[in-house]
């Protein structure tokens, strides 16, 4: 925990990149529960797909778990050129004052959306060799991590936040950005909420809703975190959501604590329906 807060500070000392989605910690979090709910079958399969991850030659970014494959699609990004093509698939910025249009925000398919939908034909085909395979497999579970960070899903020209200068809480001195604070400082906070944790976090959703949540398809998930990102993120920072942006956004303490529940349904969605997507790739 305390190496955590010190990265976070840290990572304050100057504006961010758009480098890591959710950090850590809500991607391994969106995977432990997909992990916790997914068939046995599927399970299996995920062991063993994964216990032969030494075929990606990615050493330095090992997936021998899936919270470590949740991230892979994050850490790789360090290795240069060998998988720069892969930089514009974590997001799509698809403009939350205007309709709905996520065409616009993924030419020849390199969107976040495309390749969740990619990733999971990849995956699913036993026809290809276990390395793509694999591959695909990190990718999904990274890029489903990613689909449901209201900030990779729509944003206002702004490059998913990055470029609002923004304030957060007891750190208000320091200078961030609504990028960063809905990727780590408020995921971070959000997640270790009690009750805490990924497992803390499925256990808020009844059994009996877990299904509705997780239904429809990938579109429509890509649509409701658009929507989250005009709701909550724009709406909370701004106050209106599509009105002048202030030369910097603040994020006081009853700001803070009213976006938690939505970060905290965010990653039980994304869980869940990383879940079906496995199950239907992977289960007999």
């Amino acid at each position: 925990m305390m190496r955590r807060l010190l990265a976070l500070l840290l990572a304050l000392c100057v504006l961010p990149a758009p480098a890591s989605a959710w950090w850590e910690y809500g991607h391994e979090a969106i995977a432990t529960i997909a992990a916790a709910k997914v068939k046995p079958a599927t399970r299996a399969e995920i062991g063993r797909l994964l216990a032969r991850s030494d075929l990606l030659e990615t050493p330095t970014c090992p997936t021998r778990t899936i919270e470590q494959a949740s991230v892979w699609a994050d850490c790789i990004k360090e290795l240069g050129d060998r998988f720069s093509y892969a930089y514009s698939w974590h997001y799509q910025n698809v403009d939350v004052c205007k309709p709905f249009d996520p065409a616009s925000a993924c030419k020849d398919g390199n969107c976040v959306s495309k390749q969740v939908e990619r990733a999971s034909r990849m995956l699913a085909d036993r026809k290809l060799p276990t390395r793509d395979r694999i591959e695909a497999l990190a990718f999904l579970v990274h890029f489903m991590g990613d689909l449901h960070q209201p900030l990779h899903a729509g944003d206002r020209s702004d490059r998913g936040g990055n470029d609002v200068s923004a304030a957060y809480g007891f750190i208000a001195g320091k200078r961030t950005n609504l990028h960063a604070i809905w990727d780590g400082l408020l995921a971070d906070r959000a997640i270790s909420s009690p009750a805490g944790g990924a497992l803390g976090i499925l256990s808020e959703v009844p059994a009996a809703e877990r299904a509705g949540l997780a239904a429809g398809g990938v579109e429509d998930w890509a649509r409701e975190s658009w929507q989250v990102a005009h709701d909550s993120v724009y709406a909370v920072a701004l106050g209106d959501p599509c009105g002048p942006k202030p030369e910097r956004a603040v994020l006081d303490q009853a700001k803070i604590a009213a976006l938690i529940p939505t970060v905290r349904l965010q990653v039980a969605r994304g869980g869940l329906r990383l879940a079906k997507l496995l199950d239907a790739a992977l289960a007999p």
